[in-house]
């Protein structure tokens, strides 16, 4: 679990909170593709989106950075479920006690989102997890592969 919050991110952080009133648990910059990733405390999501995602605009407009919000959970499930969403998560595999744990979509459809343009989901799936739960992504498989 390799948590620690620099001065960038905190910057980041209390900026959020500033503009949308949400409490942020941790910030991640992530160079590879350009973004910032906020895991948002549970319950504050919708607070931290705003109307239509107006407050998401206003941020990436004042950091020039696109900006994912994801929602922290207290199991490493229902948190992975989280961070793939809008893809339907059926089930989480661990093939062995210290192997990678390979994530199960419903749909066809529901592949490319959980994988993302370029892997850009499956890579912040494997930041977040890496940092919160010391759990390493594995592979998004379909329903019926698995």
């Amino acid at each position: 679990m390799e948590r620690n919050i620099g001065f960038k991110e905190r910057r980041y952080i209390e900026e959020l909170r500033i503009l949308t009133k949400s409490t942020a648990l941790d910030c991640v910059i992530d160079d590879r593709f350009d973004r910032v990733i906020y895991v948002i405390r549970p319950g504050d999501m919708g607070l931290a989106i705003g109307k239509k995602g107006e407050n998401i605009r206003r941020l990436q407009n004042v950091l020039g950075k696109r900006i994912e919000m994801v929602e922290f959970a207290d199991s490493a499930n229902a948190f992975i479920a989280n961070i793939f969403k809008p893809a339907e998560i059926t089930g989480i595999e661990s093939s062995v006690e210290t192997g990678p744990v390979n994530v199960i979509v419903r749909q066809r459809s529901d592949l490319g989102i959980a994988i993302g343009k370029a892997g850009c989901n499956i890579e912040k799936a494997r930041i977040l997890c890496r940092r919160f739960y010391a759990i390493e992504i594995g592979e998004v498989l379909l329903g019926m592969e698995a």
